[in-house]
């Protein structure tokens, strides 16, 4: 099995390369990624804790899914990949916005990613992939920023820098869907 790669970025979101995941993370080298924030009627916002056999971030909390596009893939058609390979169900996302940001982690490797925000709606029960995802449960926004500032040390990094400087993004009020009855 070859190693995934990722899509490496200049500061503009335009491609400049491919390099395999685990060296653009040894490397610190900017690359193309996407989080996923799913809502539903209640506005509550499905979390995730990441599985414990996890490289990095092993047990944090953080928002529904997210991962890295492939090359070729749009950030929607990523998306919706990964919400099935790690949540099992596919809902329409609407992307809201991009960052960039820096996390270097205690076992040597940097996120430094441009990290695409993208948000869904869904009032079900998720059929989490076991090896990807140790548990879920629903949050309110609120629930969720009192939490992170009372237990930092339960969430990614990623999610606490969209928590504390992207908030009015995710907040689910302004999309419209569908799907939504």
């Amino acid at each position: 099995m070859t190693e995934e790669k990722v899509i490496l970025v200049n500061e503009k979101d335009e491609q400049i390369g491919l390099m395999p995941k685990m060296e653009a993370h040894e490397k610190a080298l900017l690359h193309r990624a996407f989080s996923v924030f799913v809502f539903n009627e209640k506005n509550e916002l499905m979390l995730q804790q990441r599985a414990l056999s996890k490289y990095h971030s092993p047990g944090l909390w953080t928002n529904t899914c997210c991962s890295h596009q492939r090359e070729g893939e749009s950030n929607l058609e990523a998306g919706k990949r990964r919400l099935m390979e790690e949540m099992g169900f596919v809902t329409p996302l609407t992307e809201k916005m991009s960052f960039i940001y820096k996390a270097p982690f205690d076992n040597g490797l940097t996120e430094h990613e441009l990290d695409h925000i993208m948000v869904g709606y869904f009032n079900a029960e998720p059929n989490i992939n076991k090896t990807e995802v140790e548990a879920w449960k629903w949050m309110s926004l609120e629930a969720v920023k009192t939490d992170i500032k009372k237990q930092p040390d339960l969430y990614t990094a990623w999610f606490k820098i969209i928590f504390d400087k992207f908030y009015q993004f995710i907040n689910i009020t302004d999309v419209s869907f569908e799907t939504k009855k």
